[in-house]
């Protein structure tokens, strides 16, 4: 069992749990994938591009930023189609997932739950002490099924309500 400390406070947090969550609801046809190739980064921006800045409006000039050259990269695709994207930033020890995105004809099909189980685990090999994440307030539900709990106040990105999360964190 993997132990993951959280503010110097350590919680249990299985990977056999987490995949068992994984395999449960997703088909075996998707597939999630570390990327770094221009050709895959290019699919994984087009998704993020068509989610945030056409469906939700979050303009086009904050949605790419400096983080996406350091950032791990993640493409799910299903028959070879890119389906959903997340990434991974490490930062002073710590790990933030961010940019998940899924096509709206994939939502509620596990995709979202395949890519951050990925997340979760390459922030956990990479010995992030704490691994969190800026949830839009709609999906937090989703986030918490994981083991994401919030912490703070609601707050605004791109006009959006979010909050923080962290895994395996006592809310506050």
């Amino acid at each position: 069992m993997e132990l993951q400390r959280n503010r110097g406070k350590t919680k249990n947090v299985s990977d056999d749990y987490l995949k068992s969550l994984d395999d449960n609801r997703i088909g075996s046809s998707i597939r999630v994938e570390r990327i770094s190739a221009k050709r895959d980064l290019e699919k994984a921006f087009a998704i993020r591009i068509r989610v945030f800045v056409k469906e939700q409006g979050v303009p086009a000039e904050i949605e790419l930023d400096r983080d996406d050259k350091r950032a791990i990269h993640f493409l799910a695709s299903e028959s070879g189609k890119a389906i959903g994207t997340a990434r991974v930033v490490m930062r002073h020890g710590n790990a933030k997932i961010g940019r998940m995105a899924v096509l709206k004809s994939h939502r509620r099909k596990g995709v979202g739950r395949k890519l951050l189980t990925r997340a979760v685990a390459t922030a956990r090999r990479l010995g992030a002490e704490e691994i969190y994440l800026h949830a839009q307030v709609p999906v937090i539900g989703f986030y918490e099924t994981i083991g994401f709990r919030c912490v703070g106040r609601i707050f605004y990105e791109a006009g959006i309500p979010h909050r923080t999360m962290i895994l395996g964190g006592k809310g506050k």
